[in-house]
């Protein structure tokens, strides 16, 4: 019998999902996995392990999964091409599924460069596409990518990451057909700031019926700092914020900027709610893991669903 993650039982039942996320160190201190854990534990349906986030050495996104794990998350390990060839990856998405995890998001990775190694040689064997499409065989053909059968299947809820923001924008909704059309099961967005230019995106999608193919988790998160949000705009790649976004920031005294920050998080979940084929959200606020139960309970997504249900 087919084991079924948390998330995928909760999205396939039709609810509204909230992911998370967790930064796991940069140390091997497991204590700072199960500190944010209880934060997050019962707040979210699932909670994403980034993987080397910003090519930072973390600890291992499978391990802080594991750790996780026992504090009764139901997690998603992300994985990326960066630093695995096509042989690491397969036997790492063998791993996390012997030890019980059920799901995974496939990503291309952070270049080194931008990391704490920028001498380290990136592998990037295969891309974020190719490695959604060898999960799938894996999962659903018992096949590893040389066509060698394999026993026993990894049971795997697959995500993959989305950009309704980057340039050319004419191509985004194209990409995204790409990676279900790979074997994508949910996919997460980049964070969304600008909701027209999504709702935009999410009509585009619309129209070419991938929203019935796949689910969507919009991307959002909480802004700390006016800096913060020039930061983001000025400098990330493939972010878009809004001048008015920056206005509402500047618009409140100085030790009022993070709670605003915190109802515009919230204000963005209500406005994304509304659109047609927007199945959950996945809330990204690391190393602010303590506001998460604010911002999900004032969203009113609370309580959520039991993972025994």
């Amino acid at each position: 019998m087919k084991t079924r993650s948390n998330l995928e039982r909760v999205l396939e039942a039709g609810q509204f999902a909230v992911t998370g996320e967790l930064g796991p160190p940069q140390s091997a201190d497991s204590q700072v996995i199960r500190r944010k854990a209880k934060i997050l534990g019962g707040h979210v349906d699932a909670v994403n392990v980034t993987d080397g986030q910003t090519a930072v050495v973390r600890m291992a996104s499978w391990a802080a999964s594991l750790i996780g794990k026992e504090e009764g998350l139901d997690h998603i390990v992300q994985m990326t091409c960066r630093d695995r060839n096509r042989i690491a990856l397969q036997m790492d998405v063998l791993g996390i599924a012997a030890l019980g995890i059920n799901n995974i998001l496939c990503l291309t990775g952070d270049h080194q460069k931008f990391g704490n190694h920028p001498m380290a040689r990136g592998v990037y064997d295969v891309d974020s596409i190719q490695l959604v499409n060898i999960v799938r065989d894996m999962r659903d053909e018992k096949k590893f990518q040389c066509g060698d059968e394999m026993a026993v299947e990894p049971c795997l809820f697959i995500g993959a990451a989305a950009n309704p923001f980057a340039d050319p924008f004419e191509f985004r909704v194209t990409r995204l057909a790409k990676k279900i059309a790979a074997g994508a099961d949910f996919i997460q967005t980049q964070i969304i700031y600008n909701v027209d230019k999504f709702a935009e995106w999410m009509e585009g999608v619309r129209d070419r019926g991938l929203h019935e193919r796949v689910k969507i988790l919009a991307g959002v998160a909480p802004i700390k700092s006016v800096g913060a949000a020039r930061y983001m705009k000025a400098r990330v790649p493939g972010m878009d914020v809004p001048d008015s976004v920056i206005a509402r920031l500047q618009g409140v005294p100085k030790d009022q900027v993070s709670r605003e920050g915190i109802k515009l998080c919230v204000d963005i979940i209500s406005q994304v709610r509304e659109i047609e084929g927007v199945a959950g959200i996945h809330l990204m606020a690391i190393e602010w893991e303590e506001v998460v139960p604010e911002i999900v309970g004032a969203a009113g997504l609370l309580p959520r669903p039991s993972p025994l249900t």
